[in-house]
Order: structure tokens, then C-alpha cells, then sequence
């Protein structure tokens, strides 16, 4: 089964669709209701639901999740009846399974029930119609690669007595994601030094966006919120919210976190935590929709 438990939660939809072959009387026996076993549609609709509802209990690797939405609609044509099934869920994992174990057994049900009538009967197709909700549907569409800056804040790293790993990781995950690192750095947990780095950064160097790594917690030397205090033009509370919300829920200390975010001129520049775990944990929060912010930055709104 695989580890879904560093994604987001995100509105997942999909849609898929089945179709049966039938004779044109069998259709007509379906409008007249003179199926033997009963009307067909509204069982395969109950049918489609509970099928939905609990799609990991028949496809092995399916993680359970919950399920908002279920719609099953139909459609009878001369020899062919068209099945829809939607299927909506707040959740880290899409509902693609979910919509075509759907209209899978709404199809299979229509078949049980009308193969007394309908020795032809046929499912010719199944199929995913849509799906919606993934990372990539939050993927900004940009002119050019972005640039940034990395700024590991430590005391410790500073002075060579510990090696850093958090920078590290801000600087492979930027790169994996097409970001060009232009600028890493390494700087004690001086509120002048590290304002000045950042106006640095920003005013003369130009990059669109700065992470910085350390000195947001509440310890004597943790002053990078106090730095962030002197230069940022424009605060962007609500990415420092999410990072600290999802590190909540996976470790009770995130709340002490006092990471920022901001904006200088025209470069975004955020906190992430002094850890390696807190970085990464802080990336799977904000990314992609991060990058949303560079085009409302570049005057392309919404």
C-alpha cells in the first residue's frame, strides 16, 4: 500500500463512465417497467453507491477514505444503456477507483438484472472520464524558472560544529521542482546579519524567492522572525499558517513555531523550521500551490 501520509488534503473528484449493449426490447421493457427482477436503475444507482463507498474492501491497494459525494445518472438509447458515475472527496488520495468501481457494478447490476430478458447483453466499456484534485491541477503555469536563495540560520553550522542537512533538503526539493538555487548561504543567528542577507537577496540580487532554514523557535538565539520583522514589506500569513497546521498533526511541538512569510519588492521570502523533518514536512504543505503566489507577483492575478 503506499505512504500517502506526507500529502495535502485537496477537494478530489472524478468521473467515469459505463455502457451496456441491449436489445431495443429490453429498453423498452426498462421504460414500461416489465423487468422480471424489477426496475433496474434505481438498484444499480444504490448498487453504484455502496460500491463507491467501499472501493478498498474490493481493490487491494485502494486506501479507505471518505467519501463526500456519490451520483450515479443513467441514460437509455435505442440499444445501448450509458452509465455516469461521480464521485467527490476532501482527502490525499484521488477518487478515480472509486468512480469506476462505481460504474462497474452499476453495469454489473443492470446485467444481472435484465440477462433473464437478454441473452446478448454486453459491458463494452468502462472507462475514466475526469479527474480532479491532484498536484498537478496546482501546477503554475510560469514564463520562466524560477530563482532562489537558501539561508541556513545556525549558529552551529556557522561556526562549523554541526553539518547542515535542512539546507540540503530546501535545496533538492527547489531543484526538483525546476527552481534554480542561485544563492546558499550559511549565517549565524544574527538579527543584523540575517536582514541584511535577505535585503541582499532580494534588493540586489533579485531572486524571486528566499527560504530561509532556523531561528523560529522560541530559544534565546532564535531570531529570524526578529529579522523578518525589519525587512518584510508585505506579510503572507497564510503560508506559515499551513506549514504549521500540518506539522500539528504529525508532531505536538509545530505550534511553537514563529515562522514567517513575506514579501520584499517583488520576492517571497518564508521560514521553514532547523530540522530536516520540519523542512521537509513544511514543503509537502506548501508545495505546488506555492508557486500560485509568483504569478499574482507578476501582475497575473488569479
Amino acid at each position: 500500500m503506499r505512504d500517502i501520509s506526507n500529502k495535502i488534503t485537496t477537494l478530489r473528484t472524478a468521473t467515469a463512465t459505463a455502457t451496456l449493449h441491449v436489445g431495443p426490447s429490453t429498453i423498452q421493457m426498462i421504460r414500461e417497467g416489465k423487468i422480471p427482477k424489477g426496475d433496474p436503475l434505481p438498484v444499480a444507482k444504490v448498487a453504484a453507491i455502496q460500491a463507491a463507498k467501499n472501493t478498498s474492501l474490493i481493490i487491494p491497494y485502494c486506501h479507505p477514505l471518505p467519501v463526500d459525494y456519490v451520483g450515479c445518472s443513467f441514460e437509455l438509447r435505442e440499444r445501448s444503456i450509458w452509465i455516469t458515475t461521480e464521485v467527490k472527496a476532501i482527502y490525499k488520495t484521488g477518487v478515480e477507483m472509486e468512480a469506476l468501481t462505481a460504474a462497474s457494478v452499476a453495469a454489473l447490476t443492470i446485467y444481472d438484472m435484465v440477462k433473464q430478458v437478454d441473452e446478448e447483453i454486453e459491458i463494452v466499456d468502462i472507462k475514466l472520464v475526469q479527474k480532479k484534485g491532484g498536484k498537478s491541477d496546482f501546477q503554475a503555469q510560469l514564463d520562466r524558472p524560477l530563482q532562489a536563495g537558501v539561508l541556513v540560520i545556525s549558529d552551529s553550522v556557522s561556526a562549523g560544529t554541526r553539518s547542515d542537512t535542512s539546507g540540503k533538503a530546501i535545496v533538492d526539493r527547489l531543484t526538483e521542482r525546476g527552481v534554480e538555487v542561485k544563492e546558499v548561504r550559511v549565517l549565524p543567528d544574527d538579527v543584523q546579519q540575517i536582514s541584511d542577507a535577505l535585503c541582499q537577496c532580494a534588493d540586489e540580487l533579485k531572486l524571486d524567492l528566499v527560504i530561509t532554514t532556523g531561528g523560529t523557535g522560541l530559544g534565546p538565539r532564535d531570531n529570524t522572525p526578529e529579522a523578518m520583522d525589519r525587512i518584510v514589506e508585505r506579510e503572507v500569513p497564510g503560508i506559515a499558517e499551513v506549514s504549521r497546521a500540518y506539522g500539528q498533526s504529525r508532531i505536538p511541538m509545530s505550534m511553537l513555531s514563529r515562522a514567517r512569510a513575506g514579501v520584499r519588492k517583488r520576492t517571497l521570502i518564508l521560514n521553514l523550521p532547523g530540522s530536516k523533518r520540519g523542512v521537509e514536512e513544511s514543503l509537502d504543505a506548501i508545495l505546488p500551490g506555492l508557486f500560485h503566489a509568483f504569478l499574482m507577483l507578476h501582475g497575473s492575478g488569479h
